[in-house]
C-alpha cells in the first residue's frame, strides 16, 4: 500500500492504515522531520484516546490509553544498543498484546516478533509525504505488500 498525502491529510491516512494493518506492532522508518510522531497522533486519536501524544524522544517509550488496550509509543533514536533496550524490558512490550508503535526501530530488529507492520515514510519535494506499508514475516524475511 502506498498513500501520498500532506499533513493536513494525516487523520485520513491513519484511519486507511488501520483499516489494512495486520497487527499491532507497527514500525516506522523514516528520516527526522518526516512525520512520524505526527502520524502515530492521528493514529492514537482514532484508536480513542484523549491523551495528549508527544514524542518520547528522551522517556523512551510514552503509554497511552486507547479504547480496549494501551498503546506504547516508543522513540530509540537515543538507543545505543540492543542491550539498552532490553535492560528497559522492550520484550515485555513487543509481547504484551498491546499496540506498539516504534519509531527508529533499526536497533531492534533482530528481536521483533514473526509478523509486524512497516511503515517507510519519506518527504517529497513539495512537502507532500508518501506513507508505504508492508507486513513483515520474520520467518521468510520478506516484505509482503498488503493492497
Amino acid at each position: 500500500m502506498e498513500i501520498n498525502y500532506t499533513l493536513n491529510t494525516v487523520e485520513n491516512v491513519a484511519e486507511q492504515l488501520l483499516k489494512n494493518i495486520s497487527t499491532k506492532l507497527i514500525v516506522i522508518y523514516g528520516d527526522m522531520g518526516v512525520g512520524k510522531t505526527t502520524l502515530i497522533k492521528a493514529i492514537t486519536k482514532i484508536l480513542g484516546s484523549d491523551d495528549v501524544v508527544s514524542s518520547p524522544t528522551f522517556s523512551i517509550v510514552n503509554e497511552y490509553k486507547v479504547k480496549d488496550s494501551l498503546l506504547y509509543h516508543f522513540d530509540l533514536y537515543r538507543i545505543q544498543d540492543l542491550e539498552e533496550a532490553y535492560n528497559f524490558g522492550i520484550e515485555d512490550y513487543l509481547y504484551s498484546n498491546n499496540w506498539c508503535i516504534i519509531e527508529w526501530p533499526e536497533i531492534i530488529e533482530g528481536i521483533l516478533p514473526e509478523c509486524f507492520d512497516r511503515i517507510d515514510l519519506t518527504l517529497n519535494a513539495d512537502k507532500s509525504r508518501t506513507l508505504k506499508m508492508n507486513l513483515k514475516l520474520s520467518l521468510t524475511n520478506k516484505y509482503a505488500e498488503k493492497t
